[in-house]
């Protein structure tokens, strides 16, 4: 059988070739939160609110401590809600005191800044003076209504091009694991802050990886869900449908949570039944050389391995993506095309959106029709491996965090190039639009995060959770946290930028 063949091959590879060392990440004191214990997980924190253990508006005060701790560090955070934030918390306190239970009645959260929230604006990781909004966009209006806090808007690249989150409107955003590292992008601040243990949840959005990627290079959880299971709205699709909202949490549990909130119904998450995963390191095709580091490699191998040892069958099978960049490019550059419409002061962007522009309008028209048409096709392609394996892993980069300025200076071919090189694996699951998913694979070396990729077919995110969920229970990945924390009284400093 196809099966076994490749698993002994799998097998063999293992034995026989030499495998760059991926360490478990060893468990660090967590950084310091409400009342001098050690910062929660949204769970938690709903718990601790509902039973009255703490105030919603000391675990919004410890948030906003922990904003300006690492404001000039970590730079996770475009905008900050300070006043606006400890009211909601008053409020949140005032209905649990009247009996109300919500979802997330009292807990801090934040979100990135292509969201709207009332009284901001939203620049999208641009330049330039944006107007204020009125209304809440309708995942920011459903975090309200299950009670949550919404303490700010994260940082994110220009219009959410680039996997590092880096730009003049706001200088560069840091990995609290490295400062001289990216936590990528383009939901890079949220990354951030849930690393960094700011907040223990936060919202992004994932157009080519723009969720998994920073989850990756983080330590995080971060989920792309089905197209349209979070809604988008004021907008409609967003670039052509590639892009979804999606969550970055430090557990599975927590990300069910904030996955149900924004999109549910809400999340089962459930031991799994045996399941068969399919194991390809190839990715799709593009125009550049693909090389997956050693280090990558290895942390997926490791994750195949854990799979295993839980009694699933994990089988070496390359997925067959098919023609998916025609099906991408176009889309992903009309999107550009019409988001920076929008900005008040165009001169002030990025030369390489610019350049993306232009080829939005190239690959308009009949071009762009044939793109999204495509899809069809590719999903039935792919649907085909889904008749044979219930879950696809990948690694989820080919490279660990980039340095700080990586694609300084660099053309909008170079930038490409250099993207594609490091983060190949993601962006198919966009154009397909089904649920995909970052676990959180360990550390290299040098103590940097790798991530593992679990994708499925549509609407499987209970799955992809449940089997996340069994992988946690064995590596427990949120006792772990970058050394340092972040600077409250009787806390330590953290490190200092490089």
């Amino acid at each position: 059988m196809q099966g076994h063949t490749g698993y002994s091959l799998w097998r063999i590879s293992r034995r026989t070739r030499a495998r760059a060392p991926v360490r478990r990440a060893p468990t660090v004191r967590r950084p310091c939160g409400e009342r001098g214990g050690p910062v929660t997980g949204l769970v938690e924190q709903v718990r601790w609110v509902a039973e009255g253990e703490v105030s919603a508006r000391e675990l919004t005060e410890g948030a906003l401590r922990r904003i300006e701790a690492t404001q000039g560090t970590v730079n996770a955070f475009r905008w900050v809600r300070a006043e606006e934030a400890l009211r909601e918390a008053d409020e949140a306190d005032r209905l649990r005191a009247a009996g109300e239970r919500r979802a997330l009645l009292g807990v801090p959260v934040a979100v990135k800044d292509d969201m709207d929230v009332a009284g901001l604006p939203t620049a999208f990781g641009c330049a330039g003076e944006f107007p204020v909004k009125g209304v809440d966009g309708e995942a920011v209006r459903r975090l309200r209504a299950a009670g949550a806090v919404i303490v700010g808007k994260t940082n994110t690249p220009e219009l959410g091009q680039w996997p590092m989150t880096e730009g003049p409107a706001f200088g560069a955003t840091r990995n609290p694991w490295d400062l001289g590292r990216t936590p990528g992008g383009s939901s890079g601040g949220s990354a951030a802050a849930v690393a960094a243990g700011i907040v223990a949840g936060a919202l992004g959005s994932d157009g080519a990886g723009s969720v998994r990627i920073p989850a990756a290079w983080t330590h995080l959880v971060g989920i792309k869900p089905q197209r349209g299971r979070v809604p988008t709205w004021p907008d409609g699709e967003v670039f052509h449908g590639l892009t979804c909202h999606g969550v970055l949490a430090r557990s599975v549990a927590d990300a069910a949570l904030l996955l149900g909130v924004v999109g549910g119904p809400p999340v089962e998450v459930r031991t799994p039944r045996r399941l068969r995963i399919a194991l390809s390191l190839r990715p799709a095709y593009a125009a550049v050389r693909h090389r997956l580091e050693p280090a990558a490699r290895a942390a997926v191998e490791r994750t195949a391995e854990q799979l295993e040892a839980l009694g699933h069958e994990v089988v070496a099978e390359e997925a067959r993506y098919g023609p998916v960049g025609p099906a991408f490019v176009p889309r992903a550059m009309g999107g550009v095309r019409e988001l920076a419409r929008r900005v008040p002061d165009p001169g002030l962007l990025d030369p390489r959106t610019h350049q993306n522009v232009r080829g939005g309008l190239l690959l308009g028209g009949a071009v762009l029709r044939l793109a999204r048409a495509a899809e069809r096709p590719l999903r039935a392609r792919m649907g085909e491996l889904f008749g044979r394996y219930d879950v696809l892993l990948t690694p989820t980069t080919a490279a660990p965090p980039l340095r700080i300025g990586a694609l300084d200076g660099l053309s909008a071919r170079e930038t490409d190039s250099a993207m594609i090189t490091a983060c190949p694996y993601t962006w198919p699951w966009n154009v397909l639009g089904w649920p995909a998913m970052n676990v959180p694979a360990g550390l290299t070396a040098g103590g940097l995060p790798l991530g593992a990729q679990l994708l499925g077919p549509a609407g499987s995110e209970a799955l992809l959770l449940s089997l996340a969920g069994q992988l946690e229970g064995e590596d427990r990945w949120f006792e772990r946290w970058p050394a340092g924390g972040v600077t409250e009284p009787g806390c330590p400093a953290p490190p200092s930028l490089p």
